[in-house]
């Protein structure tokens, strides 16, 4: 666990360093596309954040190829070193996107290609863990067709779900962090060394979102543009096709008892190619939802458009801040809630949980208006929105008469002064305190 730890520092740590000047270059770039009509912000901002995350994914897989433990990953599996070649192709076409704006079928077509480079250096499904009846071999074809499938999918879902500031990155997080956890308890608690690439790649891509999340939240100096959210989704997307595809469920079978129990066992992995991925259920639920809307409009499915759930969420009176928490929410409530049915999946409290923190998120949905307030000793350690604002009274001093700071209206126009700081003047004087002062025009800045 500490070599996963130092991975995921190193890798938050070289992200985070690298923003700032991958910002400054983006500006001295020119990708700063102009405000389209779907967007939420009102300046333009640079894009290009997805440089910083490639490289913060490049040094933490240079730093686990020399740890003592994770080092026999890269000695056992050729599947770094397909990520790290489908992550480069399609990082690339991203940087591409930013700066030029390229179509929508060459990105699509770029996506299967980095897929491909992954599937042709073994990163790919091998066999499919069926309910009740056991693993099922795939062929060659088949397995090739279901993984280029799946990372289209995975990615084209974080990439439209990166509407608002920090929320692909938050999100993204969040279901590696559920993800990571269920990869190290197949490789620890079972001993079974094939879920160790998994593990791997969500400790790294925990690292690229937490160290980008500072500079992308609300209100965001850098977008991760599509170099970002397309590298995200085709990472998270390698870590469930090494985990569902390269891990056998007979080998689970001293552990559990049955073939049909392993398969049992590795329910919260394999649903992910089937919905495609559940621990990001909130994007492939918003992905399907704009393919149907979009299509039943007449319009292309990559033609964009303000009816994301996000954009619903701002429509029904949610603030930018609160519509991306939201989002953590719900996204947070199906990842752990599948992490935990994979634990103990006989067990009611769980069911029960899962029902009354939903039915808590339908009260935050019904309630757009609602502002919490944090105890005064937490005040510090929260935004300054959910703080108490109280009304400070004026002193008496302070106070200055009606007579002078009102223009008198007997004064002709032309000899009307210009205020100074608030305060009105006649002639070269100041009214302060009730008494004229002369006015030092050199200090004031008059010629």
């Amino acid at each position: 666990m500490r070599e996963y730890l130092l991975t995921l520092c190193i890798t938050a740590a070289v992200t985070y360093l690298l923003t700032g000047p991958v910002r400054k270059f983006a500006i001295v770039a020119g990708a700063m596309p102009e405000i389209r009509a779907r967007d939420v912000h009102r300046e333009p901002t640079p894009r290009l954040g997805g440089i910083a995350m490639f490289f913060g994914l490049c040094a933490g897989l240079l730093v686990a190829d020399h740890l003592t433990n994770l080092s026999q990953v890269f000695e056992t599996s050729n599947e770094p070193r397909a990520l790290l070649s489908g992550a480069a192709v399609i990082w690339l076409i991203g940087v591409l996107d930013d700066k030029f704006e390229i179509d929508a079928l060459i990105k699509l077509g770029g996506q299967m290609i980095a897929a491909g480079v992954m599937v042709v250096q073994g990163l790919t499904i091998l066999w499919l863990p069926i309910p009740g009846i056991g693993s099922v071999a795939l062929t060659q074809w088949q397995g090739t067709l279901l993984t280029v499938a799946l990372v289209v999918i995975t990615i084209n879902a974080v990439n439209f779900v990166d509407g608002l500031d920090g929320l692909a990155a938050g999100m993204v997080c969040i279901a590696a962090t559920a993800f990571f956890l269920y990869a190290y308890r197949i490789w620890y608690s079972y001993g079974i060394e094939a879920a160790a690439p998994a593990t791997l790649f969500s400790a790294i891509l925990m690292g690229m979102c937490l160290g980008f999340l500072p500079h992308n939240m609300h209100p965001a100096r850098i977008f991760m543009g599509d170099s970002g959210s397309m590298l995200i989704g085709l990472v998270l997307a390698a870590g469930a096709i090494s985990i569902t595809g390269q891990v056998d469920p007979d080998a689970l079978n001293l552990y559990v008892g049955s073939e049909k129990e392993a398969v049992h066992q590795t329910v919260p992995v394999y649903i992910p190619l089937l919905l495609p991925l559940t621990i990001i259920a909130v994007p492939a639920a918003d992905l399907i939802l704009a393919i149907v809307r979009r299509t039943w409009r007449g319009q292309s499915p990559f033609a964009a458009d303000r009816g994301h759930l996000h954009h619903r969420l701002l429509e029904i009176g949610h603030s930018h801040s609160r519509a991306v928490l939201i989002m953590y929410f719900w996204s947070a409530l199906i990842a752990f809630g599948a992490l935990a049915y994979s634990v103990n999946s006989a067990s009611m409290w769980i069911v029960l949980g899962i029902v009354f923190l939903s039915a808590i998120g339908l009260a935050l949905l019904l309630l757009p208006r609602f502002t919490p307030r944090t105890p005064r000793w937490m005040e510090r350690f929260v935004p300054p929105r959910y703080r108490r604002r109280g009304i400070p009274a004026l002193a008496p001093e302070a106070s200055t008469p009606a007579s002078a700071t009102e223009q008198p209206a007997s004064v002709a126009p032309g000899n009307r002064a210009p205020l100074v700081s608030g305060v009105s003047g006649v002639n070269g004087a100041t009214a302060i305190g009730g008494r004229s002062r002369p006015v030092d025009r050199r200090k004031a800045g008059t010629r």
